[in-house]
């Protein structure tokens, strides 16, 4: 039996050199498609593995302060600092006055500084009497205070009111 020399037609030979560009054609298209999705799923995979060490680290941080918080809570609570708010500060004649009065009410009560709270808790009678009973002297002015709130905090907060003595 004879084979057909179909390879001489011109339809043929357009036929089989089409199907050949066809497949490279195809080829490239495939090998382009796949590159650029490997690439986004490369990208989407340090992005999450950059994602995962930063919770991590984060995770870490957070336990370690937990941890230290844990000493800190056994540890008692101190006073850190001292702020008075004086209530009325717009009757006062100056600005200066107003500054050095904080500063004097804070030089009485400084002594409270590195203390324990709960001792100044248990005494914040006493600490109201101590302001409260105090004449404060600035510039032939004397000046007497009364305590309107007092927050025991590591921050304590004294809100006071003044009145110009007789």
């Amino acid at each position: 039996m004879h084979i057909p020399p179909y390879h001489k037609k011109s339809s043929v030979q357009r036929f089989l050199v089409g199907a050949f560009i066809g497949s490279v054609v195809a080829y490239f298209i495939f090998v382009y498609m796949h590159g650029s999705m490997y690439g986004q799923l490369l990208e989407e995979n340090r992005n999450l593995k950059s994602e995962v060490r930063e919770l991590e680290q984060q995770n870490d941080a957070l336990l370690e302060d937990n941890e230290n918080l844990d000493e800190q809570a056994k540890e008692p609570i101190k006073v850190e600092t001292i702020e008075i708010t004086i209530i009325n500060e717009e009757d006062l004649p100056d600005k200066l006055i107003i500054h050095d009065l904080k500063e004097l009410m804070k030089d009485e009560i400084n002594h409270i500084i590195g203390k324990d709270l709960s001792i100044i808790a248990e005494s914040d009678g006493l600490l109201e009497a101590t302001i409260q009973n105090k004449v404060f002297t600035i510039d032939d002015f004397e000046f007497q205070f009364t305590v309107e709130k007092l927050y025991l905090t590591p921050t304590v907060k004294i809100s006071v009111e003044a009145t110009i003595a007789d």
